[in-house]
């Protein structure tokens, strides 16, 4: 009899013991690196690996910071827009905010690592049945008030890792904020620098307007007076009124692309339109050369695809949370403190009172029968876990299409833009002459409208070829994930480098 009281007592430390011994065994699958099928180079800019990942600028850049990409193109007025934005841009704010929030539910989810600690204090009215204290059926037990001051502990043991997988999956979850927030940042910072350079872009064009208008108004004068003299008919100076009254009309045209364009960047800075106004200032075209570097390095740059990446692990440990649901569980509870009748008596050493029960103490919970619900939990983890999987791909490709977009932009920009200069030259000339000979009576004031109209249209082409060779230099940045100085990009940074992905 008194060995099985024996194994009575020794069996539930025991048991504790080997429970507690397999605390921290995680179920979370071990997470690999996919295989994604990276290209050595990229097919319309490919560079050896000594060439990757430094600025090639007309002036010296080796001071620049890794995040003020937008420096190397010299111009202090976009230097200040973006710094305004960074300040003041509403998306960036809302993505602060958040990354604070994901934060803050990571640091809720590492409290499941220390136990909990309550006190409480007030009075109870209760009355107990006369069988708890062994009396007979129907004997009177009175009520009474009971001043209670105790506290409570309650701590889970991490069996089957349960918790440490919720506290990793609210880390990676608190990454994809970061790298989110460094995603919306870029996005902003890039908007800025391609609606300033669109602004100025469509400044130039204002100004081609006014010198055409100008001319136009010129031609005018002489039409009208060899009109009046009798030189020419009607028809001629009607047409060269059409022209001058077409050219202001597209001349306001420009005017409204502006005032629009204007508007989209006051509101980019975190201001009203009403707040913001830019002087004119033509296109100035800066020559920087944004090298592409390797392919592999662009999963470590962008910051979409290290939120991807990190969506995914966070997935990952949510696997291991629902598996974890089909193990029992273990939950460490206990009270102590003081009880008595009267309030002044509560805090005396005879009042000291502890609870051990089925309400406080050792709680092994075994998961018999829940009607489905574990394995419906692990399924939607694993489908989720399979989403995300496909959405890095996904996002792994759209950025590799960004960056051969671009890099194809810019190389036959590049010779559109040198055909084009031609185009100008040619038709300026090609208008010189017609003045000329329109002047002398060889030709008819239809072939000078036509040689204006060319130069106009070539103008215009020209300037908007050039804005449009600067807004694909900033969508490359953009794409490549932002400036960088030629090191790499710092360890110490959650969404930087891309960390490995499970294998279930």
């Amino acid at each position: 009899m008194r060995y099985l009281q024996l194994k009575r007592w020794i069996g539930a430390p025991a048991l504790l013991a080997a429970l507690l011994a397999v605390a921290g065994c995680s179920l979370t699958p071990v997470y690999q690196t996919p295989d994604l099928g990276l290209p050595t180079a990229y097919k319309e800019a490919p560079l050896a690996p000594q060439d990757a990942g430094t600025w090639k600028t007309a002036t010296p850049s080796e001071a620049l910071s890794r995040g003020e990409w937008w420096t190397v193109f010299g111009d202090p007025a976009l230097d200040d827009l973006e710094n305004q934005a960074v300040a003041a841009n509403q998306n960036v704010k809302a993505a602060a905010a958040r990354l604070k929030e994901s934060r803050g539910l990571q640091e809720a989810a590492r409290a499941g690592f220390f136990p909990k600690l309550d006190a409480g204090f007030g009075p109870t009215r209760e009355q107990v049945s006369p069988a708890s204290l062994l009396e007979p059926d129907g004997t009177n037990v009175p009520q009474q008030t009971l001043w209670r001051a105790q506290a409570t502990v309650s701590y889970e043991v991490d069996l089957f890792g349960r918790v440490s997988a919720t506290a990793a999956a609210s880390k990676d979850e608190a990454d994809q904020s970061a790298a989110l927030y460094r995603s919306v940042l870029l996005a902003v910072q890039a908007d800025v620098a391609e609606n300033y350079y669109k602004l100025r872009e469509l400044d130039s064009e204002a100004a081609i307007y006014t010198q055409t208008v100008a001319l136009r108004d010129q031609a005018l004068q002489l039409v009208q007076r060899r009109f009046d003299d009798g030189d020419i008919s009607e028809l001629d100076l009607a047409q060269a009124k059409s022209e001058l009254a077409s050219a202001k009309a597209d001349q306001v045209g420009v005017a409204r692309l502006r005032a629009a364009s204007e508007h989209s960047l006051a509101v980019l800075l975190g201001k009203t339109p009403a707040e913001f106004t830019m002087a004119p200032s033509p296109l100035k075209t800066v020559d920087v050369t944004v090298p592409a570097g390797l392919p592999s390095s662009l999963l470590e740059r962008r910051p979409d695809i290290a939120a991807a990446e990190r969506a995914m692990a966070a997935a990952n440990e949510r696997i291991g949370i629902a598996r974890a649901a089909y193990f029992p569980s273990l939950n460490l509870t206990g009270a102590g403190g003081f009880e008595s009748a009267t309030l002044a008596d509560l805090f005396k050493w005879s009042s000291r009172v502890f609870l051990l029960g089925p309400f406080a103490g050792t709680a092994l919970t075994v998961p018999i029968f829940d009607g489905g619900a574990r394995s419906g939990n692990l399924a939607n983890a694993r489908a989720k876990y399979d989403e995300q999987v496909a959405n890095y791909r996904q996002q792994v490709l759209v950025a590799f299409e960004e960056v051969e977009d671009n890099l194809s932009n810019l190389r036959l920009l590049d010779d559109q833009i040198k055909q084009q200069d031609l185009a100008v030259v040619a038709s300026e000339r090609a208008e010189h002459l017609s003045q000329t000979q329109y002047t002398e009576g060889s030709v008819a004031y239809l072939d000078v409208i036509d040689s204006q109209r060319t130069v106009l249209d070539a103008q215009r082409a020209s300037a908007q070829l050039a804005g449009a060779q600067m807004v694909s230099r900033v969508d490359l940045i953009r794409a490549l994930g932002g400036g960088w100085d030629g090191s790499p990009a710092p360890k110490q940074d959650p969404a930087a480098a891309v960390p490995p992905v499970a294998s279930r």
